[in-house]
């Protein structure tokens, strides 16, 4: 059995190294897009709104508690929101209006011109996901989503989607964690050295 859980943990990350390959290959171009966008929001004292289910729910606290707090610079701290963590909200709206609208009412409230939605889904389909999108730029917010597959719905409702060409979940999940914590580091360098006067 060891020697079958051994195979099974090697051919796990040797395609995960494989698929960081590919992206790092088609990505690298759309993930500098995305970064100028999130630096053109914060210089301009905008916010930052994040939301995705289960596993994309927690990448979207994650990340949102990277720009809050830091990522790995000394800097001031910059408004970012999980839309994913107010269980009193959430069942209000889920309770109130339907789970489809726990997003997207919280855009209407929160969301304003200039500001960026970072919309997170493995499908690209969560339809919680995609009726936040269309509120969001309804009311002039850019929308940026992290999708799979083929993008699904997100690949077209957003101005700019981040998919990650995979078709298992997990797989899927550890790309939108790395392209975060990458566009955390390219936010952080470009803003830190303008604190500088840089």
């Amino acid at each position: 059995m060891v020697g079958e859980w051994a195979q099974v943990v090697r051919q796990q990350l040797v395609d995960g190294a494989r698929l960081r390959e590919r992206v790092a290959a088609e990505m690298a171009e759309p993930v500098v897009v995305a970064a100028k966008r999130l630096v053109t929001c914060l210089r301009a004292g905008h916010k930052v709104l994040l939301c995705g289910n289960g596993g994309s729910a927690a990448d979207a606290q994650h990340l949102a508690a990277e720009l809050v707090g830091r990522y790995t610079r000394e800097r001031r701290g910059w408004p970012a929101i999980a839309l994913t963590t107010d269980t009193s909200a959430l069942t209000a709206i889920g309770n109130d209006y339907g789970y489809e609208r726990i997003f997207d009412r919280q855009v209407e409230a929160l969301g304003q011109a200039g500001d960026v939605l970072i919309a997170i889904s493995t499908s690209g389909n969560s339809p919680n996901v995609v009726a936040a999108v269309a509120r969001a730029r309804a009311q002039g917010l850019y929308t940026l989503g992290f999708a799979g597959r083929d993008g699904g719905l997100l690949a077209t409702a957003c101005d700019l989607c981040l998919t990650v060409p995979h078709a298992e979940t997990a797989r899927i999940q550890e790309l939108h964690i790395t392209l975060g914590h990458i566009l955390c580091d390219l936010v952080e360098a470009a803003l830190t050295r303008q604190d500088a006067g840089d």
